[in-house]
């Protein structure tokens, strides 16, 4: 059936950066028409009306932040239905873990220390911070995982964060010795008002983290599905060093994390804070500058590289259903969500998914529709192939799903290559 499309426009003439105003013009991905990621569908929904909308990836000319061109406004995006729980995933609840150790012991906070969390999602990591006995406080969006937190006991606000807010929290005493921002600074239209924010927000000799997908990662391993409407950019340390500088703050020490593909953590300061900057800051730079990332050759070459995977994931999904095989995915993760509605990949491939997340199952991919459930669907099916689409956590899915051996199962991992493992 047919569904409602909200017209491209000319890619070659893009938006303007959402830093630095310059006029977009460079393509780094251009993904077609795709409805929103996180937008999962009722089993009963009517199809005619899932609106999609073009999925174009651009980078500065100028100041080399990739970006997305919007076409969706972030209340229509991160609603109160949200329906992604960080807490479902173990390994994050130990990379969250372990974060709140390192601030605390790297950083000496004493009791009290006041920690602020942007997009605290469902209380996750901030439930090791008071059990640290550090003062907490999130701010979230979405009330649904929200709320989550707060029967969790964790004092979370319900709002959008920015300057304005900032300020607010600041006049009531949160003035912050630690602010966490993990996976949200992709997620902001507004990038200069959000980093104004945590300069108001940050105490004088405070330190902010900002954890985020490493664009250099993204780009070497051909993680283009990580592109989705809900990411607004993408980030080198090339460009957040200039946007954090604009703000007055500064980037004194990174670190690099096999999380999500590949992520880059920045420690931000005040400009004329006492933190030493670190060895690694100018090692990441040399990093990126080696790759390419501050030209526009190596953009231009990824897109191709894109199409080239696409085609190859097709190719061996085809192979394996014209033999009578049976393929199910496992997840469904918003960047599943952009590749298979790139690929084109529905149910004449993937008989069905499943997720932990009870707020996914029963209900239906966007665009693709294929059907989400529980895990146990996986036993009771004894598909021939699970494909992996949170790619990231194939480990730990693996390890959940061990037992497919006993009836032959494999499993295919689509990115960086698409590849059959046992």
């Amino acid at each position: 059936m047919s569904s409602v499309e909200v017209p491209a426009g000319d890619s070659s003439c893009g938006p303007n950066c959402r830093h630095c105003n310059s006029r977009l013009t460079l393509v780094m991905a251009d993904l077609g028409k795709t409805p929103v990621a996180n937008d999962y569908l009722p089993m009963d929904a009517d199809f005619s009306a899932e609106p999609h909308y073009p999925l174009v990836a651009y980078v500065c000319s100028d100041c080399r932040l990739a970006q997305t061109h919007d076409f969706v406004e972030a209340n229509r995006l991160f609603r109160s239905d949200y329906a992604y729980f960080s807490s479902m995933s173990k390994s994050w609840l130990d990379h969250a873990r372990r974060y709140v150790e390192t601030m605390q012991s790297r950083f000496g906070l004493a009791a009290n220390a006041r920690h602020v969390e942007l997009a605290s999602n469902d209380g996750y990591l901030l439930q090791f911070s008071k059990a640290a006995g550090l003062a907490c406080l999130g701010v979230e969006p979405c009330e649904s995982v929200a709320r989550a937190a707060i029967e969790k006991g964790i004092e979370t606000r319900i709002e959008f964060f920015g300057l304005s807010y900032a300020r607010q929290l600041v006049a009531e005493g949160w003035s912050a010795d630690l602010i966490t921002a993990n996976n949200v600074y992709a997620h902001v239209p507004d990038v200069n008002d959000f980093t104004a924010g945590i300069a108001a927000l940050l105490a004088p000799e405070g330190v902010a983290t900002i954890e985020v997908q490493h664009l250099l990662s993204m780009m070497q391993h051909h993680e283009f599905d990580t592109i989705y409407h809900e990411h607004f950019s993408y980030y080198s340390l090339l460009a957040a060093k200039r946007i954090f500088e604009s703000q007055g703050l500064r980037v004194f020490d990174v670190d690099l994390l096999p999380t999500h593909g590949g992520s880059i953590r920045f420690f931000v300061c005040h400009r004329d804070a006492h933190h030493p900057q670190t060895d690694a800051v100018a090692d990441v730079l040399a990093r990126e500058r080696a790759f390419g990332l501050d030209q526009d050759k190596v953009y231009i070459e990824w897109r191709k590289q894109i199409e080239a995977t696409r085609d190859s994931l097709t190719y061996l999904l085809r192979g394996i259903k014209g033999s009578g095989k049976k393929i199910a995915a496992y997840g469904a993760p918003a960047k599943g969500n952009t590749l298979l509605n790139f690929c084109g990949i529905g149910l004449a491939m993937i008989d069905f998914t499943v997720d932990l997340a009870p707020s996914k199952q029963n209900r239906m991919l966007p665009g693709v529709h294929i059907p989400i459930y529980s895990p146990e669907v996986i036993r009771e099916q004894k598909p021939d192939f699970v494909l992996i689409l949170p790619w990231n956590l194939k480990g730990e899915i693996k390890a959940q799903l061990a037992d497919i051996e006993g009836w032959g199962g494999k499993f295919i991992v689509p990115i960086p290559v698409p590849t059959i493992e046992a």
